[in-house]
């Protein structure tokens, strides 16, 4: 088959949008997933722009295909639905872009402030719900004897906050979450060597996107970190999915900006201010 099919997690907006839309430009349909269907306010109630509608318009606009499907990371049933209808109609996802997270009032929350529900909300989205996704896509890559499957991670999950949530750091239970999903990349490029099927880790740096400026609206990680658009870790997203050198990252961590630098994917955009985009 000629079609190639990109399934994105978190696309309504931020680094999966852009994702998504390199993934296009590089000859992908692209299955559009996330909370928010149409634009207005997120599925939250938070005003903040972005839907899987607006995003599979602008992919039908570079010429490729688009199915754009509610799924929300809380709500299995909603990912059984998205990925079966995907295999229906297309028959096959040859990309996994593990992108989308749940980033509820535990992101930024103290320890001794969480509350137990949150916990479990939070790695039930950002670590189990993952895991289902990657168990039901994998086998069928692992079949065909190729495939690519791409997780965003953070570094939240790899070091210490420079300062605690609210002033520039982060709180535990993200980076909790972020450390558990971080090492799922690494063993399964083990345990499938020479399958044919890579497995990346990518962690983007900081990236203003439309959630993190709506989350830190006085911009205090801006103050401790050189922030870059969304195209950067989108066009490295797009270079681990196309270019046959990807395959010397085969289960490592791919740190977006550095990478970029170093091939020059994009301009350098660090004379340019501070990321937003």
């Amino acid at each position: 088959m000629s079609r190639k099919v990109a399934f994105v997690t978190g696309a309504s907006r931020g680094i999966g949008k852009a994702a998504a839309l390199a993934l296009a430009d590089r000859g992908f349909d692209i299955v559009v997933t996330a909370r928010t269907v149409e634009e207005g306010k997120a599925a939250d109630g938070s005003a903040v722009a972005g839907s899987i509608a607006t995003t599979a318009r602008e992919v039908g606009e570079r010429g490729r295909e688009a199915l754009a499907m509610r799924l929300d990371l809380l709500d299995r049933a909603s990912i059984d639905a998205a990925i079966d209808r995907t295999l229906d109609q297309w028959g096959r996802i040859d990309l996994l872009l593990n992108n989308g997270i749940y980033t509820g009032p535990a992101t930024l929350h103290h320890f001794l402030d969480l509350e137990d529900d949150e916990i479990h909300k939070m790695f039930e989205a950002n670590v189990f719900a993952q895991i289902h996704i990657t168990k039901r896509i994998l086998p069928a890559m692992l079949e065909r004897h190729s495939g690519t499957v791409i997780n965003m991670v953070s570094n939240a999950g790899l070091s210490d906050p420079p300062a605690p949530a609210g002033k520039g750091g982060w709180g535990f239970a993200y980076a909790a979450t972020k450390a558990a999903f971080n090492r799922l990349a690494g063993v399964l490029a083990v345990e499938h060597d020479d399958s044919g099927v890579r497995f990346h880790s990518v962690e983007p740096g900081l990236v203003i996107t439309e959630a993190m400026a709506l989350y830190d609206p006085k911009g205090e990680f801006a103050k401790r970190f050189q922030g870059a658009p969304m195209e950067v870790p989108a066009a490295v997203i797009a270079w681990l999915a196309t270019d046959s050198r990807a395959e010397e990252w085969n289960g490592k961590t791919v740190f977006a900006q550095k990478l970029a630098l170093d091939l020059e994917l994009v301009p350098d955009w660090r004379s340019a201010g501070n990321g937003r985009s």
